[in-house]
């Protein structure tokens, strides 16, 4: 069932009926206060339901606001009755097992709040973010408790914090697009909402000098300072800021030291941080909910491409109470991972999102439900697919912005990206490019692991696809591979690449120890996994290439490298002698956008050895189109079949005049 929630212009244009939630719940049809009733029972359950993203199970509901009832079903449905009562029976739709709202035509100031988040606060005008900030008159549903409901308790404290840390999201923005004009009643809320963040305070104490108030700057940053000292924060912050608003100087200096001078100082080279909230969960005992926390903070910390905050510094901000939003601004990360775990009956549900800081708005979301049989294997399952996708969001976040920059503005970080960006696309144009940009971010940091596996990465394709002289490509991937390794050879990547050069030296053996080394230090490293199952589907064990290769799937079901994941499938399947299933897996993989020649040629040899040479030709015709006299030589040039799979391939050729 889909809900249109219209936007907030309307509340004062006649609606037909409006729901307040931020602050007192309140109830109005055509302007007219409506009487709600006394049952705060029926209260939680119109608020729950007003917010849910879908319809909710009715299990769900009598597990959410009763502890222990005598007959769940039966006082749910009285509220739903009252409810019904209230908005209109046709708006509480039942459908099976679940029970959901239907708000079209209706405004909720919360939802109203939530499409703003989801489409970027910092695409909404001045105009428009003063009309969401007029929309907070209080905490979610205020004054609202339950007694003995510790899972509606559980999920209205998380709501809580939620929107205020948004509150506290759009007067950062409007202060923000004020610059200098900025009224100190904006700044004042904000710092009302997120006492621990020191870019309110910067702001607040240039406000006050601005107006010739020094006094209470002083004030205040004594204040301040004693409030961070109390939370085990540190205070250079308040001070550098507390300096340049004397001194007029800009608000970058903010994250100045009282060390030396901004000019001599060295800073370290900048990653993407992230910071993982603890998830919320209704039992009050620690359980699933703290494990996942910590492993999806161990899993991120392995995989070596990003700044993780560590776990006792969330988990401290957690414990007082501040929300993944205001976190997120506190730590001045460039994104925040939250969400919550419900075990329901025999089930284990996880919903999870990852917040772009920069803009506000959710980058991605996913719920992951599996049975409670095995609590620990269903939580690393879980586990590993939300790092998986958490690191391939934020690379391809990182590429699209690094694309958009002017190539002489890029620092390692962006010109890393901006290569990925380029050798993704599997030409010989965009190998060359990438190489560049990797190129520029070896040298503006050469400590920078990934980055170095990349440029190994952009030599390993002019070999492997034939684009340069093989020998001189060769040793270019191995060299580049080693300087990876010495950067730091506890990164995934920098064993990656080892594993790849070696391959093409024809160094087997070592070869598969540096992918199991890549796959072992970081279990959640798609492209490790992948390049095991490349590796296994010409020369090792073809079983375990189809598990190697599935697991990659599993882990990046959107890499980019999905193509090559399913190519490597249907030449296992080839040596198998599984040849129909071979060509099924062989059409999906040339089927992705930027398949290149290989794999084209792969779905052309399997589709040719199950007996449809007809699609075959047509497969090699598409490879001819951009190399002309492209053969089973070239095949197998970059291949490195053992015996019998090169007899096959080479049968397959025959049947269809690749020779």
């Amino acid at each position: 069932m889909e809900s249109a929630v219209e936007s907030e212009k309307s509340l004062h244009d006649g609606a037909i009926l409006q729901l307040r939630l931020l602050g007192p719940l309140t109830l109005s049809r055509d302007g007219a206060a409506l009487a709600l009733p006394g049952s705060r029972k029926v209260r939680a359950l119109l608020g729950y339901l007003a917010l849910a993203p879908r319809p909710v199970a009715r299990g769900t509901l009598c597990e959410l606001l009763w502890e222990m009832p005598n007959d769940p079903r039966g006082e749910l449905r009285w509220c739903l009755s009252k409810v019904r009562g209230l908005i209109g029976a046709a708006r509480v739709v039942s459908e099976g097992d679940t029970v959901a709202l239907d708000l079209s035509g209706c405004t909720v100031d919360a939802r109203t709040v939530l499409d703003a988040e989801a489409d970027g606060l910092s695409q909404c005008d001045t105009a428009r973010l003063r009309q969401l900030a007029g929309l907070f008159a209080g905490d979610l549903l205020d004054g609202l408790a339950l007694e003995r409901s510790p899972a509606f308790d559980t999920w209205l404290a998380a709501q809580r914090r939620r929107f205020r840390g948004l509150n506290a999201a759009v007067l950062e923005a409007i202060v923000a697009r004020d610059g200098e004009d900025a009224a100190l009643a904006d700044i004042e809320r904000w710092l009302a909402l997120a006492p621990l963040d020191a870019a309110v305070h910067a702001r607040l104490l240039a406000a006050l000098v601005r107006h010739g108030r020094l006094r209470e700057g002083e004030e205040h940053v004594a204040a301040a300072r004693r409030l961070f000292a109390a939370e085990g924060l540190e205070t250079e912050a308040l001070d550098a800021a507390w300096r340049a608003a004397r001194a007029g100087m800009p608000r970058a200096i903010v994250t100045e030291t009282t060390g030396p001078p901004v000019t001599e100082m060295v800073l370290a080279p900048r990653r993407a941080s992230i910071a993982v909230m603890p998830f919320q969960e209704a039992a009050p005992a620690p359980g699933p909910a703290d494990a996942l926390a910590h492993d999806i903070i161990t899993r991120l910390a392995k995989l070596r491409s990003l700044f993780v905050i560590a776990q006792g510094t969330v988990y401290a901000l957690h414990e007082r109470a501040v929300g993944a939003e205001e976190a997120g601004r506190l730590l001045q990360v460039d994104y925040v991972v939250h969400g919550s775990v419900q075990r329901q009956d025999r089930r284990l549900s996880v919903t999870v999102e990852l917040t772009e800081m920069r803009s506000g708005r959710i980058v991605w979301a996913e719920i992951f439900a599996a049975p409670r049989a095995d609590a620990l294997m269903v939580l690393e399952e879980i586990g590993n697919k939300i790092v998986a996708a958490i690191a391939s969001e934020i690379e391809t976040i990182e590429r699209n912005r690094a694309i958009l920059k002017p190539p002489n503005s890029l620092d390692a970080w962006e010109a890393h990206h901006r290569g990925l960006w380029h050798m993704y696309r599997f030409t010989p144009e965009d190998n060359a490019a990438a190489r560049h940009f990797f190129e520029i971010a070896v040298r503006l940091d050469p400590t920078f692991a990934r980055a170095h596996a990349g440029l190994s990465f952009t030599h390993f394709q002019d070999g492997f696809q034939g684009w340069a002289p093989r020998a001189a490509a060769i040793e270019a991937a191995y060299a580049a591979a080693g300087q990876s390794l010495m950067a730091d050879d506890r990164d995934p990547a920098a064993h990656w690449a080892m594993g790849r050069a070696l391959w093409l030296r024809g160094r087997h053996d070592q070869s598969f120890a540096e992918l199991e080394q890549a796959v072992a230090l970081s279990p959640n490293f798609a492209q490790g996994h992948y390049t095991i199952a490349f590796a296994h589907s010409q020369i090792g064990d073809a079983a375990t290439a189809i598990a190697a290769a599935d697991h990659s799937r599993k882990l990046s079901p959107f890499d980019p490298l999905l193509f090559a994941m399913l190519g490597a499938r249907a030449m296992a399947l080839v040596r198998l002698k599984r040849f129909d299933e071979a060509a099924d897996w062989a059409v999906r993989a040339a089927a992705r956008p930027n398949a290149h020649e290989q794999i084209l040629a792969i779905a052309a040899f399997s589709l040719a050895l199950a007996g449809r040479l007809d699609e075959a030709r047509t497969y090699l015709a598409a490879v001819h189109a951009t190399r002309p006299g492209y053969g089973i030589n070239d095949f197998l040039a970059a291949m490195q079949f053992d015996a019998d799979g090169e007899r096959l391939f080479r049968h397959a050729a025959e049947k269809i005049g690749a020779g």
